[in-house]
């Protein structure tokens, strides 16, 4: 099982992590609520975790536009 990290604003490839026995308390995801897994984790047809986070450009545009926070995503 791989997990692929991948921008939900611009689309872009943050990384990934290509492991066998995977642990979502090492990963963080224990911290998350229901919803907020259901919207940041999918999985796809090979089993792969696909996870939505932000990249470094996005975060930076977002600190520069706060108001960019009151959309899903802010790159059309």
């Amino acid at each position: 099982m791989a997990i692929h990290y991948r921008c939900r604003h611009c689309g872009t490839n943050v990384g990934s992590i290509e492991a066998q026995n995977l642990d979502s308390q090492k990963l963080g995801f224990h911290q998350l609520d229901q919803s907020e897994r259901t919207e940041m984790i999918q999985y796809d047809e090979s089993g792969d975790m696909q996870v939505s986070t932000i990249c470094e450009d996005c975060q930076e545009a977002l600190d520069r536009n706060p108001q960019f926070h009151e959309n899903h995503t802010f790159i059309q």
